[in-house]
């Protein structure tokens, strides 16, 4: 059988997305599948695959894997990327709200491809001497440090994501320096076990990081520079927490077609 499927990118955070409301091509428990399908050798090639079906109550359902074949927590620009999805396959026409593991979110996508995505409210924020814990839809480690260059981002991620701590539920470790006009993000990502271009979940807990450690104002947008691209978050700040919470910026639907699975 061939699964019929389409390659996504936000800054450079690509997808693989499968239109799953009339056929069930995978299943949850397939990880084996999904494995190769996001490897970059042996199959399409992505930091994860993302799953769009039917929901009472909502345009839509996004369950997303990541490239080791779990099923994970939000993907923020997954989370832009399957709502440019639903626009291209006419199921909305740009306003949305769809359910993700975390909960329900809405979304806006526009023409040119830009989409902006309401993320999950935080509350629960840990601040160290040198860090932050927050949760923005996954779980994120941020350090602010004066140098990304100068960083092994995967070897610095590993040393956090493989700690006592983290090991056996992982982290994502994310790395900030001050720009001009905003932030530089680098992030290494659980699941992916590698750095990526960029990520959605990450800027956003970067960005809400960046304005604990810089600001005190109740609100705030924060642009943000990653290896693939640019993004912006935009937040009110309430009683030590964080709402109405937007990421926004660029997706693009780099390429469809179809792939063999009657082998698994």
């Amino acid at each position: 059988m061939n699964l019929p499927f389409f390659k996504y990118q936000g800054t450079g955070n690509d997808f693989v997305l499968i239109d799953q409301r009339a056929v069930q091509y995978l299943k949850r428990d397939q990880a084996e599948i999904i494995r190769t399908i996001c490897d970059r050798r042996f199959g399409i090639g992505a930091d994860g695959l993302i799953l769009l079906q039917n929901i009472d109550g909502f345009d839509f359902e996004m369950i997303y894997f990541n490239a080791d074949g779990g099923e994970s927590t939000m993907c923020g620009n997954g989370g832009r990327c399957i709502t440019a999805f639903a626009k291209k396959l006419g199921i909305i026409e740009s306003k949305c709200t769809f359910l993700a593991i975390d909960g329900p979110h809405e979304a806006l996508a526009q023409q040119d491809g830009t989409v902006n995505l309401k993320m999950t409210d935080v509350t629960d924020i840990e601040i160290g001497d040198d860090y932050f814990i927050l949760n923005t839809g996954s779980p994120h480690y941020v350090i602010i440090v004066e140098d990304i260059s100068d960083l092994n981002v995967v070897e610095s991620g590993q040393v956090i994501r493989y700690s006592d701590r983290f090991r056996e539920a992982g982290i994502n470790v994310n790395f900030v320096e001050k720009i001009k006009n905003g932030i530089e993000v680098a992030t290494y990502e659980r699941g992916v076990e590698d750095e990526t271009l960029s990520c959605g979940t990450g800027v956003t807990a970067a960005a809400i990081a960046w304005h604990l450690h810089n600001s005190t104002s109740a609100s705030g947008e924060v642009s943000v520079q990653t290896k693939g691209g640019n993004l912006k978050v935009k937040f009110e700040k309430e009683n030590g927490g964080f709402k109405q919470i937007w990421l926004c910026g660029p997706t693009k639907n780099v390429f469809s077609g179809n792939f063999p699975i009657s082998n698994f």
